[in-house]
């Protein structure tokens, strides 16, 4: 007995339909700014971080940006105060894929 007839016992006056649900997953279309985004080097607490930051368009994009980095990474962080704080020295990789979106950068400290 498959799910189906399964669910027929279970649900006798259920009709199924056959449509499939529309998922409105569009990409989201980030703001692609002129002045280059700063990824810098810090010692916070003792811990290494990589601070993004200089985004110009909308909080919400650049909260997008740093799940897409964080995912990427498979690394973790936070977005505070305008700025993605990255656990970790992943400058080159962050670089990497901010440039490959559109972004200019500029490598700050150390």
């Amino acid at each position: 007995m498959d799910l189906q007839d399964q669910l027929k016992n279970l649900f006798p006056d259920h009709v199924p339909t056959n449509e499939p649900e529309k998922n409105e997953d569009t990409p989201h279309k980030l703001f692609v700014q002129k002045e280059p985004l700063i990824c810098k080097f810090e010692k916070r607490k003792g811990k290494v971080t990589t601070i993004i930051e200089g985004y110009e368009g909308d909080d919400e994009d650049f909260k997008i940006l740093a799940k897409e980095i964080k995912t990427k990474l498979s690394v973790g962080g936070t977005f505070k105060e305008g700025a993605i704080i990255i656990q970790g020295d992943y400058r080159d990789k962050i670089m990497k894929i901010l440039q490959e979106k559109g972004f200019k950068t500029k490598r700050v400290g150390g």
